[in-house]
């Protein structure tokens, strides 16, 4: 049973529907439902007890303390009991509260458009379950390093570039890999970039990270060129700082070429937010790259406040539309609007488009019956390091040669 073990507190002001829900609950196995009529109630539950609910299900539209107001209140007292919010107002309102229960820090793992039926409900407990398992496989909760640490880990050439896979969302075939950076720490294994990139950015090392990847990605994306005859790209992620240094176009183009690599063959990442400072620096630096060759790439589009005016002001290669469209765009016709309207705007403007965060079969045929050209995620291939990624792709050529 989904909910076996699993204790719930239950937020709905309406007594029929508590009883329905609470047989939901009962029916799918929870081992102890707990009510509450609206907000308040459930906050002064929460105060009382002396063990937190695994999760709570609220209702939006409640008197007295309605439920954003609660998850307002649940934010600032920095619980993070998983939340399912459930409501009958229209999809568009319900995807705006969900945004915004996210902006308060509030653990939310799904919304539910009322009527709650036992289908919907096990739709979300089932996906949580999947993220849940997901976290188990790669481990607890990210450790924060302090900048001394980090710093001796880059003396050190403790940092690698892990490769996930671009591939062709039309014909499946490889196109080429997003260098991911990763810290291989000799006590703590392979460190994520959440444990170390805040604190570089916020430094004066965050270029040292840049370059160690840059050099390394360079001379990876030629051996693998070489070893299997394809034509592969590979991407890199620029900084906001890295952007403001005047003389980077040029050092970026020489690190590249004394690895080998035709700049052609390589992408350089930027976000919409780095585009917006330093002007004058940055159109001149990305204008260079581009008149070197290099690929451009307008990373996480939709998600800042000028896209548009950024693809007029520079001359980007690559459309990269950000994860959270690609995620909220079967249940959020908004998010599907975007998704659309960025994928048709990068045909117009006859550059790639690139779709992040492709998790299912259903994430794939979406993006392909809209028309996205290249795509990755989990559901293609976790990032891998340099090994394990040059095995895959061999592999693949292996089996399309067996194939053909």
């Amino acid at each position: 049973m989904l909910l076996r073990d699993v204790s719930v507190l239950a937020v709905e002001d309406h007594a029929f529907q508590r009883s329905v829900l609470l047989a939901m609950l009962n029916a799918l196995g929870a081992k102890h439902v707990s009510m509450a009529v609206d907000g308040a109630s459930a906050l002064e539950h929460l105060a009382r007890s002396t063990v937190e609910p695994d999760i709570i299900i609220s209702d939006l539209d409640m008197p007295g303390m309605d439920g954003m107001e609660f998850v307002r209140h649940l934010g600032a007292s920095k619980r993070r009991v998983p939340v399912i919010l459930a409501s009958a107002v229209e999809t568009s309102l319900l995807a705006s509260v969900e945004t915004m229960t996210r902006a308060y820090g509030v653990n939310i793992i799904g919304v539910i458009e009322k009527p709650i039926t036992p289908a919907k409900l096990a739709d979300v407990l089932k996906r949580h379950a999947a993220n849940m398992a997901s976290r188990k496989r790669t481990g607890p909760g990210v450790h924060m390093f302090s900048l001394d640490e980090i710093e001796a880990g880059l003396g050190n050439d403790e940092f690698e570039p892990y490769f996930q896979p671009k591939v062709d969302l039309q014909t499946g075939a490889l196109r080429g890999a997003e260098a991911l950076a990763r810290w291989r720490h000799p006590m703590d294994g392979i460190v994520p970039p959440l444990a170390f990139i805040e604190r570089l950015e916020a430094s004066q090392l965050i270029d040292e990270l840049t370059w160690i990847i840059l050099r390394k990605s360079a001379a990876f994306c030629q051996n693998l060129r070489d070893a299997s005859g394809l034509d592969l790209s590979v991407s890199v992620n620029l900084s906001v700082k890295s952007l403001a240094d005047v003389h980077l176009a040029d050092r970026v183009t020489e690190v590249v070429r004394r690895q080998g690599l035709d700049p052609r063959h390589m992408i350089l990442e930027v976000t919409e937010s780095a585009t917006t400072t330093e002007v004058g620096h940055v159109l001149e630096n990305l204008s260079r790259l581009r008149m070197k060759g290099f690929g451009l790439s307008i990373d996480d589009y939709g998600t800042g406040y000028s896209s548009m005016q950024q693809l007029t002001r520079i001359a980007f290669t690559e459309l990269k539309v950000d994860q959270s469209f690609v995620a909220n765009a079967p249940r959020h016709a908004a998010a599907r609007v975007v998704l659309e309207s960025s994928l048709d705007m990068a045909r117009k403007l006859n550059i790639a488009s690139v779709a992040e965060g492709i998790e299912s079969q259903d994430d794939w045929d979406l993006l392909r019956g809209l028309g996205c050209e290249v795509g990755q995620g989990y559901f293609i291939a976790r990032p891998m390091e340099a090994g394990a990624f040059k095995r895959w792709t061999m592999a693949r050529g292996a089996v399309a040669s067996a194939g053909a």
